[in-house]
């Protein structure tokens, strides 16, 4: 190891060690009683068998994005992810799945793989250089430097070139991610576009929608429900709310039942009466944002109406819903430059535009992305 690898891997142990009662503490959560020991003390979290294929992303949308991967090289694939959706998700596409443990534990986690093949901006220093190491060739796919972050990665481009060293390949979104991805010191970059519109998105479930438009929030956070719910008027039609994160429902169901009081509204949750035939419907199940978007009139994505960076605008555009969306999107700009009409609106605004609804176009998809690019480098590693 260089002297750099030491001092950032003690630099880690310094925090690491700091940061165990808080962890010891915060693991008493449900949310994280499975996560967090996983992570950062190894339980239940054995080191992947030898000389398969890696895969590792970040949340549930990046799983979602390689699973066609995952299912190409299905008996030798790898996975680990970050968070817990993320880790459910990729539970649907296999079993063998890890969370991916804290730095200063990957020089002797990681076992020798033919690849590793990660997603978009998990740039870990330990993670490519362990990997490298120990004999995986190291692929970074569907990299993008948005406009937001892309000061912030110069600001700290002698870290990131150590990283970049121990990349083989990168895979990149656009033109101008490779020029920035380049800045930084990526070297061997080709442009694919982005693979999020490599598969078509699925419906599991065929819903029964009602005569009214319906108008679907989907993905918001905290504040947004309550912007919505106040820009609502049932003349407009239905509106189904699917918050962004599970463990809000239920603040969320009494933000709900607090509004309706003394209106006319009817309101059920989804859980409880699995259909769409009231005024207002808290969807509080996983797993069906988009049967739901294809029987959606109206889409407004959350996550941009408060300074979240924006959600996925791909699902919805593929069911040709009307999408509405706050301005906050600097996440997700590649995504949107792949969709012909949509609406971007300030808070204040999204009444004007719900009672309009007749006259907003349908969101159309223009571009397309592929993972054969990919697949032909990773075979190529295996002969």
């Amino acid at each position: 190891m260089s002297l750099f690898s030491i001092f950032y891997y003690l630099l880690l142990f310094v925090i690491y060690i700091l940061a165990i009662p808080y962890l010891i503490f915060k693991s008493k959560n449900p949310k994280y009683k499975q996560a967090i020991p996983s992570k950062f003390f190894l339980r239940n979290n054995p080191r992947f068998k030898q000389d398969g294929i890696w895969f590792h992303s970040c949340s549930m949308g990046e799983t979602k994005a390689i699973k066609p991967l995952i299912d190409y090289y299905k008996d030798e694939a790898n996975v680990s992810v970050i968070t817990n959706t993320g880790f459910e998700e990729a539970l649907k596409i296999t079993s063998n799945v890890r969370y991916l443990p804290f730095e200063i534990f990957l020089p002797f986690w990681i076992s020798r793989q033919k690849v590793l093949v990660v997603m978009e901006a998990e740039l870990w220093f330990m993670l490519f250089l362990f990997a490298k190491k120990k004999g995986a060739k190291t692929f970074l796919i569907n990299a993008r430097i948005s406009d937001k972050s892309y000061n912030s990665y110069k600001r700290f481009s002698f870290f990131y070139k150590r990283i970049f060293k121990n990349i083989d390949k990168v895979f990149a979104q656009s033109d101008i991610d490779k020029k920035r991805l380049e800045q930084l010191g990526a070297s061997n970059v080709e442009v694919i576009g982005n693979i999020k519109l490599a598969q078509e998105p699925k419906i599991n479930n065929i819903f029964t929608k009602g005569t009214k438009p319906l108008i679907t929030a989907a993905s918001t956070h905290e504040n947004e429900e309550k912007l919505i719910l106040e820009a609502y008027d049932k003349k407009q039609g239905q509106l189904v709310i699917v918050p962004r994160h599970p463990e809000r429902f239920e603040n969320v169901d009494l933000l709900i039942k607090e509004y309706i009081k003394g209106k006319s509204l009817t309101y059920h949750r989804y859980s409880i009466q699995e259909d769409f035939k009231s005024d207002i419907i808290l969807v509080d199940k996983m797993g069906i944002l988009n049967d739901i978007f294809a029987i959606s009139d109206v889409v407004i994505l959350g996550g941009a109406f408060e300074k979240v960076g924006g959600h996925n605008p791909i699902e919805p555009a593929f069911f040709k819903c009307k999408l509405i969306s706050g301005k906050n999107i600097f996440n997700q700009k590649p995504l949107f430059e792949c969709v012909k009409y949509f609406y971007l609106v300030d808070n204040d605004e999204l009444n004007k535009y719900l009672n309009n609804i007749k006259n907003l176009r349908k969101a159309v998809l223009t571009k397309t992305g592929s993972i054969d690019p990919i697949i032909k480098e990773i075979n190529a590693c295996k002969r």
